[in-house]
């Protein structure tokens, strides 16, 4: 074959694969679901003497997580038909290596405890059932959908970074026990990368699923997916622009009204971008900076049944050294912090001290370590370079259970998750108590 000819086959095939993109978007542009509105949160009520008890603050942490020595990070929750609650993360021997797995276990309320955690996801097994290479996993988000399946999307990259990402799925219908076959979502109509997730999915009117996400390809920016229940893209929507926004949080206020809290990364501001919707998402107001401070690290939050906001995050403008919780009573305009979750802010960083301060921290969290030595070691070893070590509670997720109570894990030191769990009495609490502080 001539040299002109290979030239004008490989312009027939580039001019193909354009017809197919567009073909593809214009099948998607004649088939669009119908517009929805989103459905809000089903936050019941206790009743009989379990609502006496609930009239009692209560408040406990522990430690979800129990494997030592190894780099263990972004957690999310998932609440199950029985009431129990279900947790995921990744860990392995650094973020990004081969031997990174997606690991679960599921707390019972009732016991107030964890069962054994276990791997459900490694990198070998999805490169089988995607026939593709799979250079590393990471960030898992789980979904309920209305049919009771169980949706667990994470992030797989086979060249690059992380911002080669895509996401794939896997589903089961005994609440997590077994798990079918991986697939791969197809977000864009060509190459399929750079789309990466962190926020809580959510429900529409119409059983649809709501996932955000967010793009890192050459920009960053939030963006909406919209999935049927066969786990096919039926909608995509930008929910910023630039370089500077990732890893969106949606808070539904009512079926038509949602507010998105975004990571701010890059330079200043250092605050939290936000939009909002107030028609279920056809439309979304020009993002601009809150009030919250943000070092370029994710955050977690809810709506409550009254309208209040609760978030969880990185208050400060460097570092990931104290989480905050921190509540809104008008509509995101105005924050205020209810209570300090971690604050190690101007504490010794060398190794020896850092190490002894990191056990205090473990016992203090979790009542049923009698020896922390392993708690410091894991910390030393992944948040110490040299005579520096950093503190780093990070990476929140969030989220309210039917009977109204509160399930939050985050990123412990890079080793290990950590659980807290309260109520709506001991939340009401501590906002008088702040509230009280503030007028005096």
């Amino acid at each position: 074959m001539t040299h002109y000819g290979h030239q004008k086959n490989t312009h027939r095939l580039l001019l193909a694969l354009v017809v197919v993109a567009f073909a593809a978007g214009f099948y998607k542009v004649a088939h669009h679901p119908g517009a929805a509105s989103f459905q809000m949160p089903a936050t019941l009520q206790k009743s009989g003497s379990a609502q006496t008890d609930s009239s009692l603050p209560e408040f406990h942490t522990d430690f979800v997580s129990t494997q030592q020595n190894i780099s263990t990070h972004a957690a999310s929750l998932v609440e199950l038909g029985n009431g129990r609650i279900r947790a995921f993360w990744f860990s392995g021997s650094r973020e990004g290596a081969p031997d990174v797995v997606i690991r679960s276990a599921v707390f019972d309320p009732e016991k107030a405890s964890w069962s054994p955690e276990r791997s459900i996801v490694n990198r070998a097994d999805t490169e089988r059932a995607l026939l593709r290479y799979v250079k590393k996993i990471g960030n898992p988000v789980a979904q309920r959908a209305p049919d009771g399946k169980l949706w667990l999307y994470y992030v797989t990259v086979s060249l690059g970074g992380w911002a080669g990402s895509s996401i794939t799925a896997i589903t089961s219908t005994d609440d997590g026990a077994t798990w079918g076959p991986a697939r791969r979502l197809i977000t864009s109509p060509l190459i399929n990368i750079s789309t990466l997730i962190k926020g809580t999915p959510f429900l529409y009117s119409d059983g649809t699923m709501g996932l955000p996400v967010y793009h890192e390809f050459i920009g960053k920016f939030g963006e909406l997916l919209r999935i049927d229940g066969r786990g096919e893209i039926i909608n995509k929507q930008r929910l910023s622009s630039g370089k500077s926004t990732l890893q969106p949080v949606i808070m539904i206020t009512s079926p038509q009204q949602a507010l998105v809290l975004m990571r701010r990364s890059g330079n200043s501001p250092k605050r939290v971008i936000s939009t909002a919707t107030g028609d279920a998402g056809q439309h979304w107001s020009t993002p601009t900076p809150t009030a919250l401070a943000n070092p370029d690290a994710a955050l977690s939050g809810v709506v409550l049944p009254d309208g209040r906001m609760l978030v969880v995050l990185n208050n400060i403008e460097d570092g990931r050294d104290a989480l905050s919780l921190v509540v809104s009573t008008d509509g995101g305009a105005s924050w205020k912090t209810v209570y300090q979750l971690e604050d190690q802010r101007g504490q010794p960083t060398d190794p020896v001290r850092f190490g002894k301060i990191s056990a205090g921290l473990a016992k203090a969290s979790d009542a049923s370590i009698s020896d922390a030595s392993g708690y410091a070691q894991s910390a030393q070893r992944n948040k110490c370079i040299a005579q520096h070590c950093d503190y780093e509670f990070s990476y929140p997720y969030l989220i309210q259970t039917r009977n109204g109570d509160f399930d939050l894990v985050y990123t412990w030191n890079r080793s290990f998750i950590k659980h807290v769990r309260f109520n709506r009495a001991w939340l009401d609490q501590r906002m008088e108590k702040s509230n009280d502080a503030e007028h005096h």
